[in-house]
This record gives structure tokens, sequence and C-alpha cells, in this order.
């Protein structure tokens, strides 16, 4: 396995160079740790102007980046460590958020503290979160990606996000702040996110996984530059154009949220778009335009997505819960 050792803390580079080494047709997996400067990373179908505090964002100039992975929006700071796996899975398009957080719970667990997986993608320390997850699969590949709450600034986590009450419900709490933890908390000893970094290397791969530090070539970061240039710096990308709508509606179940926002004109689908902390292999844009020219009618959409298997694209959810979204 490639350690690709990353001191950048500029979250457009570093997301960039996650997709790139994705991309990459080589037979190598690879582990990254790193870190970015205040930014919010939205989830790759979510609605970027419902999740973030975007007045609070302003102020305080917290970035505002899309990823390429489902799941829910999270705030990053200097005190939060990422951790990302690459690695050659299976033609399946199933998630398997076990085999990669695992390690880090082994981890953890040699530090002295006691963590565990809880919900779908979630680790836990006394029940509060303190690590989310995210997936990506494509052609055999798995990327799996994580925050890792070492001692970052809970207000401003708490400030910077726009979490609905849906959620809270869901989630049986009261706020975010009574559901969030940091890691140093629970450490015997005070140690550096720089320390804990080096712990965490040290001990979250097995002992028969060979380890090499591995070193990107300058047209690697050319490369990676012109990615973060043109798709993760970029407005279109990081939020997009709300489409004129006049449905909107929306569920949360346990596998995630979907809300639909729809345009129909004379009982026909002029325009639909999915927005969610969902997962999915397949994209969603694909039932999108399946729809559009469609009868806004239960019977006719029934009909449109039954060839379709609805678990590619929204993980965990049924086609049945996915109409009584749209209708």
């Amino acid at each position: 396995m490639l350690y690709i050792k990353n001191e950048s803390t500029n979250p457009f580079f570093n997301l960039a160079m996650e997709e790139y080494l994705f991309s990459l047709d080589d037979n190598n997996d690879y582990v990254l740790l790193w870190q970015n400067e205040p930014t919010i990373v939205v989830g790759k179908y979510q609605n970027t102007a419902e999740e973030i505090n975007s007045e609070y964002v302003k102020e305080k100039n917290i970035h505002v980046v899309r990823r390429i992975t489902g799941g829910g929006a999270v705030y990053h700071d200097l005190g939060n460590l990422n951790y990302t796996f690459i690695s050659k899975g299976s033609e399946k398009k199933e998630f398997d958020f076990r085999k990669f957080t695992m390690p880090i719970v082994k981890a953890l667990e040699k530090l002295g503290v006691t963590a565990e997986l809880s919900g779908r993608n979630d680790i836990t320390i006394d029940q509060k979160k303190f690590s989310g997850n995210a997936q990506y699969v494509k052609q055999g590949k798995v990327l799996h990606h994580g925050t890792l709450l070492f001692n970052s600034k809970m207000e401003e986590l708490v400030k910077a996000l726009k979490v609905s009450e849906d959620k809270f419900q869901s989630k049986g709490i009261k706020s975010v702040r009574s559901r969030v933890t940091n890691i140093a908390d629970y450490l015997s000893e005070n140690i550096s996110v720089s320390q804990f970094k080096e712990l965490l290397l040290k001990y979250m791969l097995d002992e028969d996984t060979e380890l090499i530090e591995g070193q990107l070539k300058v047209a690697d970061i050319n490369e990676i530059n012109s990615l973060m240039t043109n798709k993760y710096m970029s407005w279109d990308w990081n939020y997009g154009a709300s489409p004129e709508f006049n449905v909107r509606q929306g569920k949360r179940f346990e596998s995630g949220k979907v809300e639909v926002l729809i345009n129909v004109k004379n009982g026909v689908i002029q325009s639909i778009k999915f927005y969610g902390d969902f997962f999915g292999s397949e994209n969603p844009e694909e039932i999108e335009a399946l729809l559009t020219g469609k009868r806004y009618n239960e019977d006719e959409i029934k009909a449109a997505i039954a060839p379709l298997n609805i678990n590619d694209y929204f993980k965990g959810i049924s086609p049945e819960e996915l109409l009584s979204c749209i209708i």
C-alpha cells in the first residue's frame, strides 16, 4: 500500500488529489492522512445552500467545497484529521463501511480509547460522533474517506453547519453539539494532532500490510492543480443553480434523506432534481433525465422507474420509498 504524504491544507487541492489518485489506471492501493483549513465539505448530492450557514461562512472566510461521495455535510479545521483509503475492490456496487472504519476503531483501542461503529457511516465514543464516513465505488475500485475530530473547534462546527430538524429527530438528539466530540478528550495524555497522525498511521494498518511512501511527480501535481482549478474551485461544482420548481417533497429514511424539487407544467414534469445525504453507486441524474417529460402521475412514474435497480442510485431505499418522495 502506498502512503502519499500530503502537507497541503488547501481543501480544493486535497479533494482533487483524492479524485486524481482514484482515477489512475494502476494496481496500487493508497492511504492518505490530510488536513484542511476551516472548510465545509458537502456531499455530492446535497443542496449546498441548504447545508451551510451562509452569513457565518462568509464572515469567517470558511471554504465550501463539494466532494465526489454521497452522505452529509461535514466541518473541517486544523484540529480535524481526514483519512482516505483507495483500494481495488470488486465488481459489486455495494458499500462496505466496516472494512475501512474498523482499522480506525482498532487504532484508537491501542491508544486506550473505546470507539464503535454507529448507524450507517459514523464512528462514536460514548455514543458521540467523532467520525463521519463516505464512499465512492466505480469500476471495481473503492474510495473511502472519513473525518476524525481530534481537537476541532466545536462551536465553529455548530455555527457553520445548518442541520435540519428531521435529522435531529431521526438521531434522537437535541442539537449538533450534544452529538459530537473530540478524540483528544478521551486520551490519557496530551498529544498534538501531528503526533496523533503518526500514531494512527502506525496502528491502523495490519501488521502484514507493507506500507511504502510514494512520491507524486511534477506531472501528477500539474494534473491535480488542473482538476482543482477547473472543478473543485468552480461555483458550478460547489453550488450549482437551484432549478425552478413548484413541487418540493422529501423524506428521511434510515439510509438517508431524499429531497425532490420538481417543476410541473400542465401535468408534465419539465425538470426534476434529487438532493440529499444518501449514498449510491450510480448517478441520480439518469433518473432525472428518465422522468423529465413524463406525466406527473404515480402510475407513469412507477412504470418508468420499474426497470431500474433503485438501490444502485439510492442505497437502502426501495422503489416504493423513492416514489413516495416524488408523488
